[in-house]
């Protein structure tokens, strides 16, 4: 049996250094995306050492479009076809959309909506043509709700969580599954990034980021398209579709930051 390769963004923290893990632990060779190369090559080390699988780095900054073809040629050169694509980076910003950044903000879409979907054209055909293969999308509970102060972050999980369900649809008969994971507030640098340090999403019950990785990929193994990991997460996802959308955008405002109080 041929062993499967995983490519996986954002690997350098978080739940993408977690599912790299979880992926290694199932003798996966992996091709690790990042901008950060020394932490890239810390893990790569640690999952040769500890798996004996394969692990190549490719540092890549995703913000510039056209960094997914810039790794498409690279694994061409490197004679790798991917199995598995994860599509995990992506990043937040806190505060009103008329004061934020404007080029921070089109960066954000451009990790977070440009990329992955980039990256998933490039690699979806070859996974097709063999009929096996998968692709794991990060989303967000986010995606479930509007998310004033954070407005672009959660348009663009909402998008993942769109695109992935309906690329689940086009490729029922294929052989290539598609998971979209939706975790709540984890200990990440998630936080650090976007500023959220005095947010009241982060005060409130946390997951590790192992925790929703093992989540993840077992969902993923089993071919479930949507999984919230974590039951307070869940219901909070399940409510935020039952209530009315402006109760729903009102309890998102306050947990992430009154900004007006």
């Amino acid at each position: 049996m041929t062993t499967e390769t995983v490519l996986i963004t954002g690997a350098s923290a978080g739940i993408g250094w977690e599912l790299a893990r979880q992926f290694a632990a199932d003798k996966s060779n992996l091709v690790l995306v990042a901008r950060r190369r020394e932490r890239l090559e810390e893990l790569a080390a640690e999952l040769r050492k500890q798996h004996g699988v394969e692990a190549l780095v490719v540092p890549a900054d995703l913000g510039r479009a056209d960094a997914p073809q810039a790794i498409a040629d690279q694994l061409v050169r490197d004679g790798l076809a991917i199995d598995v694509l994860v599509n995990n980076a992506g990043f937040g910003a806190l505060g009103p959309v008329a004061e934020l950044d404007v080029g921070r903000q089109l960066e954000m879409i451009q990790v977070n909506v440009a990329a992955l979907t980039h990256l998933t054209r490039l690699l979806l055909p070859a996974m097709i043509e063999r009929r096996r293969g998968g692709v794991l999308n990060i989303g967000s509970t986010a995606a479930f709700q509007a998310g004033p102060f954070m407005a672009v972050y959660y348009a663009t999980k909402a998008y993942v969580v769109s695109f992935s369900e309906a690329l689940a649809d086009e490729l029922a008969s294929t052989g290539v599954t598609v998971t979209c994971l939706c975790p709540g507030p984890t200990v990440t640098e998630f936080a650090e990034t976007a500023k959220m340090g005095d947010a009241l999403l982060f005060k409130l019950q946390t997951m590790t980021a192992q925790a929703v990785a093992q989540i993840g990929y077992r969902a993923f193994r089993r071919g479930k398209l949507l999984v919230v990991p974590g039951w307070i997460n869940y219901l909070g996802a399940t409510g935020a579709r039952l209530v009315p959308r402006s109760v729903a955008r009102g309890i998102a405002r306050r947990l992430q930051w009154n900004l007006s109080d």
